[in-house]
């Protein structure tokens, strides 16, 4: 977390200031003058159009006030009802009960704060940075003359997205609530699901710029303290602008930043959030964004989904190991092809092997060109369906790869055995539940099909095992990403590649090394 101070920079030409930001060691606060300090409010905050500075008079007190706020920020029917009203005209009616203290200036704020302002939250602020991010954050500053503290309001009050389905993560069985961009509603939804006391949330300001709202929760009798003080380091080593998304928070606080595969599980289901917290990891939610991210993972947890364990078990199995056979296919079919039909013919059917060869006559390309042709269409036709309206979007995305694939087929430039095989990869691709497991993927099967083209069986051979060297040394926060495979772990086999019957589902994953490793007694 970061202190931060103003700076005011004059311009030759003129005697406005414009607001600086800049890290500063000494702290300003406020005076007893309210026009001392409403004038460097309004030097900080600028003569924006948003800026709300409301002056009014106490008479019961023959004081001076005013309230600053953000339009669209702040809930303006609260300030009115429950701030300005209460003082204005609700304390009228009080003026025996305060009668004695008119002259005491000392008591105004105590009388403010305790018996008129009907918020819940209200806080008692001396320094001028903490009251601007506060107003930024849409809290009001209640200002009072004589008085050398601010009253913070909560007011917050700012347009959000309702809570819908989520997008990325559909499911046939399972709650439809997703995330939002409001993280308090995140957290809410969080709450409902862990109504325990030892669910700790952590909070965090990043970016100098952004002050964004970071959130780091976790069960704190369950997680392993190791794991949480390493998420901490992290997180306050970051010295940023801005953090416009969790991605951002994803790419500075991963183990290999160099690493195609994610290290950090992003989900917009609150149950899979739960979950997670529940079998030990942390969660970190960041405001302005409906992704949480889930920390450690291992190559197993990636490729499950949350209605793997909604389902009996033997149909939760038969789900995931069809998911990891989509990973193999997406992985290996293109460079496969591509193997056989160049260097290693013999190994295909006769029958097949001619088939083949009737299809790709009169195709000019070899077949690492055709594939590269076909895939970067492909590839292409999925960007253009994400970027695009959702109906014509799904449009583009179909009727593209058929007519596409049919005209290459009929011009003589790809085979057809060539189409089914991209077809079968590109669904297997949209099987794997992490969007950032299926980009992984993509990017690894170009350099499996360049090692295909040159080596043939040998290529893909040697490529895979510089993927498996790499995923042997892979770590996620002190979790070896190749876990419970590797290291050996038998205990988690239960819950990997097939899921036993949750009754037999006793124990947390000993990989996460957690606390209470009890699950079901």
């Amino acid at each position: 977390m970061h202190q931060w101070t103003w700076s005011q920079k004059k311009n030759k030409d003129t005697k406005n200031t414009q607001p600086q930001v800049k890290v500063h060691g000494t702290d300003e606060f406020f005076s007893a003058s309210l026009y001392s300090n409403l004038e460097q409010l309004q030097n900080i905050l600028g003569n924006n159009p948003d800026i709300a500075i409301r002056r009014f008079y106490i008479d019961i007190y023959n004081v001076d006030a005013a309230v600053v706020f953000i339009r669209g920020l702040a809930d303006k029917e609260q300030i009115y009802e429950q701030i300005l009203k209460s003082i204005m005209l609700d304390f009228r009616k009080h003026e025996n009960f305060i009668s004695e203290d008119r002259v005491i200036g000392s008591k105004i704020k105590e009388k403010m704060k305790d018996h008129v302002v009907t918020l819940t939250d209200v806080e008692e602020l001396k320094n001028i940075e903490d009251c601007v991010m506060n107003i930024f954050n849409g809290e009001t500053a209640l200002l009072i003359d004589g008085v050398d503290t601010v009253l913070l309001l909560g007011t917050k009050k700012w347009p959000s997205r309702q809570i819908e389905e989520p997008v990325t993560e559909a499911t046939v069985r399972g709650p439809r609530e997703g995330f939002v961009e409001n993280i308090l509603m995140n957290i809410s939804l969080i709450r409902r699901r862990i109504k325990d006391p030892n669910l700790v949330l952590d909070k965090y300001t990043i970016g100098r710029r952004s002050q964004t709202t970071v959130i780091v929760t976790y069960m704190k009798d369950i997680t392993n303290d190791n794991i949480i003080q390493e998420v901490k380091k992290r997180l306050e080593k970051i010295n940023i602008d801005q953090v416009p998304e969790s991605g951002i928070i994803e790419q500075l606080i991963e183990d290999d930043p160099l690493s195609p595969f994610p290290q950090l599980v992003t989900t917009e289901r609150p149950d899979r959030a739960a979950s997670g917290l529940l079998e030990g990891r942390v969660a970190i939610l960041v405001d302005g964004t409906p992704f949480v991210l889930l920390l450690p993972i291992t190559i197993s947890s990636i490729l499950q989904g949350p209605e793997d364990y909604y389902e009996r078990w033997f149909v939760g199995t038969l789900v995931r190991l069809m998911r990891f056979g989509a990973v193999i296919v997406s992985l290996f079919a293109p460079s496969l092809y591509v193997a056989l039909v160049s260097y290693h013919p013999g190994l295909i059917p006769t029958d097949l092997v001619i088939s083949i060869a009737g299809s790709r006559e009169g195709v000019p390309f070899p077949s690492i060109i055709e594939a590269l042709m076909m895939e970067v269409t492909i590839e292409i036709l999925r960007e253009a369906g994400v970027r695009l309206p959702k109906p014509i979007g799904q449009t583009v995305g179909i009727v593209g790869g058929l007519v596409i694939g049919e005209a290459a087929v009929t011009a003589g430039l790809v085979s057809p055995m060539m189409v089914i095989v991209v077809a079968v990869t590109a669904i297997s691709s949209f099987s794997l539940p992490q969007y950032g497991v299926a980009i992984a993927i993509r990017v690894l099967r170009f350099g499996m099909m360049l090692s295909a083209a040159v080596l043939g069986l040998f290529g893909i051979i040697m490529f895979a095992m510089v993927i498996t060297i790499h995923l042997v040394k892979l770590k996620s926060f002190g979790v070896e990403y190749t876990s419970p495979f590797i290291p050996y772990r038998f205990k988690d086999w239960k819950d990997a590649l097939v899921r036993f019957p949750t009754k037999t589902l006793k124990q947390r994953p000993d990989m996460l090394k957690p606390k209470d490793s009890t699950r079901i007694k």
